[in-house]
C-alpha cells in the first residue's frame, strides 16, 4: 500500500514499488474535516486536487487506488494537537505528529489488517535490517538537501519492518526524471511547503479562529521579571522573534522564553537566546532499545538547523539530558530534536525546556 499524496515523490514511489514487481496499492487518506473542505484549486497534500492527481497517476499505473477517510482521528491526534500546544506555550510540528499518529500508526494498522505487508512513502529516507544488531535501522537519504529522516525518528521497530522507502537511494532530479519517463502528470509539479490544514493566511490566523477565546493577552517581561509591555497571546511568539514585540527599550531585544503559567513573554538579549543544554520528553531510539549514558551523538533542534556536537543522557519516563558541546541559538520547546551518528538516526524527542524540571 502506497500512501499517495498527489506530490511527484509518492507517485514515483509506487513506480519503482510496480518496477521491483510488489503488488501495488495506492491510497490517499482524507484528512480535511467535512465542515471545512480545502479549497478546490489548492495544491496541498489535503487538497482536493491532491485526490485527483493522484487517482490520474494510479490510472496510468493501472493500479488499484482508494480515498480512506482518516478525517476524525487527524483532527484529534494531529490538528488538536498543533493548538494545544502552541497554547501551551511550545512551537509544534504537526508533520512529525502526522508521520507517528497517522501515517505510520493508523495506516500500517490498517494496511496489515487487511492483510499487506506493507506500507510505502514517498519519504527520503533509508530504512534496513541490520543482522548484527538485530534491529532495523533508519538513516538519512542519499539527497541531502531532501533527507526527511529528521521527521521520521518517531518509527518503532514494528513500524520500520513494515514500511518501504523507495527514494531513500535517489536524488530529487533522478526521481523527477523516473516520473516523466512514465508520463506522470506530477513529474514537474511544484512542492507543497505549508502546513497543510493551514490554507489561508499564515498559522496565527488558523489559531485565532480555532481557539480564539483561550488566547489572552499577558506581560511581556525582561529576565528580571520586570513588566515590559504587554502581548497578544502567547501562541503568536516564538523563540528567537525580534521583530514585532512593540518594545521600545533602545536596544534589541529578542523572545528567549514563553512561560504558560504566567502567562508572559521573556524577552533578553541576543547572547540569552543560546544555550548547552536542553530536555527532551517521549524519547523513541532506533538504533538501540536505549542509548548508553554518554553516547555521542550530532543532534538538530529544528528540520533545517545544522547539526552540532552534544553528549546524550538518558533519564526517567522517557526524558533526555542533552549537553552540546557548543551553545545553541533558540532551542524552543515542542519542536523535535533529533539524535544522529554518521548517517544512521539514534532517535529523537520533543524539547521541553532548558533546565531541569
Amino acid at each position: 500500500m502506497v500512501a499517495m499524496s498527489g506530490g511527484v515523490d509518492s507517485s514515483t514511489a509506487a513506480v519503482l514499488l510496480k518496477e521491483a514487481g510488489y503488488e501495488v496499492i495506492g491510497v490517499t487518506l482524507a484528512l480535511w474535516p467535512e465542515d471545512a473542505p480545502p479549497p478546490p484549486g489548492e495544491s496541498g497534500c489535503c487538497s482536493l486536487l491532491a485526490v485527483d492527481d493522484a487517482r490520474r497517476v494510479a490510472n496510468i499505473l493501472d493500479i488499484p487506488y482508494y480515498v480512506l477517510n482518516f478525517r476524525d482521528l487527524f483532527e484529534h491526534e494531529v490538528i488538536d494537537y498543533f493548538v494545544a500546544s502552541y497554547l501551551e506555550g511550545e512551537t509544534p510540528n504537526p508533520c512529525i505528529a502526522c508521520n507517528r499518529r497517522i501515517k505510520f500508526g493508523a495506516l500500517l494498522a490498517k494496511a496489515r489488517a487487511l492483510g499487506m505487508d506493507y506500507i510505502a512513502t514517498g519519504h527520503y529516507a533509508r530504512r534496513w535490517y541490520d543482522q548484527e544488531k538485530e534491529r532495523y535501522l533508519l538513516a538519512r537519504g542519499r539527497d541531502d538537501s531532501k533527507d526527511q529522516s529528521y521527521a521520521l525518528y518517531t518509527f518503532t521497530q514494528e513500524q520500520l519492518a513494515h514500511t518501504l522507502l523507495p527514494l531513500g537511494d535517489y536524488l530529487k532530479t533522478e526521481v523527477r526524471e523516473i516520473a516523466a519517463r512514465y508520463g506522470l502528470p506530477v513529474a514537474r509539479k511544484a512542492e507543497s511547503q505549508e502546513i497543510c490544514f493551514v490554507t489561508q493566511g499564515d498559522y496565527r490566523d488558523y489559531l485565532q479562529q480555532r481557539a480564539g477565546s483561550a488566547i489572552r493577552p499577558g506581560p511581556i517581561l525582561d529576565t528580571a521579571g520586570r513588566v515590559l509591555g504587554q502581548h497578544r497571546g502567547l501562541p503568536f511568539y516564538t523563540i528567537g522573534q525580534r521583530k514585532g514585540l512593540g518594545l521600545a527599550l533602545g536596544k534589541p531585544c529578542f523572545v528567549v522564553a514563553l512561560d504558560p503559567e504566567r502567562n508572559a513573554v521573556i524577552v533578553g538579549a541576543k547572547e540569552e537566546l543560546a544555550q548547552r543544554v536542553l530536555y527532551a520528553r517521549d524519547n523513541n531510539y532506533i538504533l538501540w532499545v536505549e542509548p548508553p549514558a554518554g553516547a555521542r551523538v550530532q543532534a538538530k533542534i529544528r528540520y533545517r538547523a545544522p547539526e552540532a556536537a552534544a553528549t546524550l543522557y538518558p533519564q526517567p519516563e522517557g526524558r533526555t539530558r542533552l549537553e552540546f558541546d557548543e551553545p545553541q541559538r533558540a532551542i524552543t520547546p515542542g519542536q523535535a530534536v533529533v539524535y544522529y551518528q554518521d548517517d544512521l538516526v539514534v532517535g529523537g524527542g520533543t524539547i521541553e525546556n532548558t533546565s531541569q524540571i
